[in-house]
Order: structure tokens, then sequence, then C-alpha cells
């Protein structure tokens, strides 16, 4: 009976420190997302001063229950910028369902083929997963991984989003996290993008072991706005920039100052 009272004291323990979805406060907050868009019009002239793009690859993935729509300012601003942009093109994102994978990994093989360059990946939410783990599986093909608020660290129901998830997947999203391991960094220039202000998915959860080939950058964004958020559009396309096998850590040095108080690095 001690045991038993022991074994049920640990669980307790345990289930009371596993980290928590972001609070009722947060996710209200979440509806500032039209004007980050509103934002990122107003600082087009800023926008226009980010690093040009040298014309490679760029697959950008949406989130989950989104669709290429919801991609739309973010890939038409990495195309102003000189990449040769490209959505997912296969509907609503619900989650992992048989083939999609697949497909995603064939789309990868033809950009590369078809531009005969690496494809730089970008991922928004669960997209972020979808990129990171194409990355894992197809290194040769890939040439950078970023991430917008994309869950892949600490517990996979630290989001406000996991019902919907097992809802639109019609999976358990534990056993998703455990038939993969999403907290192992893809062998190649990764990025994490995320806010400590998302009201869907805890900031922690998209907290990247930093090393020479991996990093995190913090911007003042929602989840649902991250996309179209200037601060986040313009350290995605200063990653991009990256000369590929020259890569290097972000900078938040410049604009007297400016950068610091947009970016918070490791």
């Amino acid at each position: 009976m001690t045991i038993l009272a022991g074994a049920r004291r640990r669980r307790t323990n345990s289930e009371s420190n596993e980290l928590k979805p972001p609070n009722w406060l947060l996710l209200a907050l979440e509806g500032r997302a039209p004007w980050e868009l509103g934002a990122a019009m107003l600082a087009r002239p800023l926008l226009a001063r980010a690093p040009a793009g040298d014309g490679h690859p760029v697959l950008v993935f949406p989130g989950l229950a989104t669709s290429d729509l919801y991609t739309t300012i973010l890939r038409n601003f990495l195309t102003e910028r000189g990449y040769a942009s490209h959505a997912w093109e296969q509907g609503f994102n619900l989650g992992p369902r048989p083939g999609v994978l697949e497909r995603c990994e064939a789309n990868l093989q033809r950009l590369h083929r078809e531009h005969g360059r690496k494809v730089s990946l970008v991922g928004w939410s669960l997209g972020g997963i979808y990129a990171r783990e194409l990355a894992k599986l197809a290194p040769q093909s890939v040439r950078s991984v970023i991430t917008l608020g994309t869950p892949f660290a600490e517990s996979p129901k630290a989001t406000n989003a996991w019902r919907l998830y097992e809802i639109l997947s019609g999976q358990s999203i534990a056993r998703d996290a455990r038939v993969a391991d999403l907290r192992e960094t893809p062998p190649v220039p990764t990025t994490s993008i995320y806010s400590r202000t998302d009201g869907v998915v805890a900031w922690q959860c998209s907290v990247e072991q930093a090393s020479d080939m991996a990093e995190n950058i913090e911007v003042p964004a929602s989840h649902l706005g991250m996309g179209m958020n200037p601060a986040a559009l313009y350290a995605v396309a200063d990653r991009l920039a990256q000369p590929e096998g020259a890569w290097q850590r972000f900078d938040p040095e410049g604009w007297g100052g400016l950068k610091k108080l947009l970016f918070r690095t490791d």
C-alpha cells in the first residue's frame, strides 16, 4: 500500500511539473494577428532592407488546419526578396496522414532536380515538423531549415491545439511524438523562430539545442501572426540569405540598437 501511494505521488508530481499550454490571456492575445499583418504592410520600407536572396528554392509549409493561402504573405515576401518560393500544394494541413510526408519528400526532390540547387525549408507551426523531418530524411537535398512557432520539444500536449490535432489527424499526438524523434536536430543549418507571447504553443516547445549549426531567435509575435509579423519576416530573410556552406548564426546588432529590441538570440 505504501508503494502504491508512493507511485501515485510520483505520478502526480510528474504531471504537475509537466509543461502546460499557454494561459487564457496569451491565447486571447492571438487576436492581434491582423494587426501584425497591418504592421507588415507599414514596415515594407524596412523589410526592403532585409538581405536579398540568391534565387535558390524555398518550400513553405502551412500550420495545422491551414493551407497555402495562409502562407501567401510569407511566400510573396520571399519572392520579392529574390527566392524561388514554392507552396506545399497539399491542401489543408490535417496532420501526418498516410502519404503526406512521402509526397512532401517527392516535391522536395523534384525542386532539387529542377533548380539544380538545394532547397531551404520553412515551416509554420506543425509545418515546421514536416520541414525538420524532411531534412532528416533527405539532408542531401536541403540547404537549411527555418521553423516558426513549431512544437518539437517538451510535452506534445503543451499547446492549445493538441485536441484539434487529434480530431483532424485521427491520431494520438503523444504516439506520433514517440514514433518520430522530434527533438533531434536536423543535420543542416537550423533556425527556430519563437515568441514568449505565443498563445497556442508554449514557447519552451520551440527552443532548439543551440550549436554551431542550430540557433533560436525570439521575436515579439503571436502564433497565428508569426508568418506575417515584420520581425519574423526579416529574420527568415536574413537566415535564408546565409551563403551555402558558410552559414553563420544570426547577428542582432545593427539599426542603431533597434534589432536588439526586436530580436533575442541564444
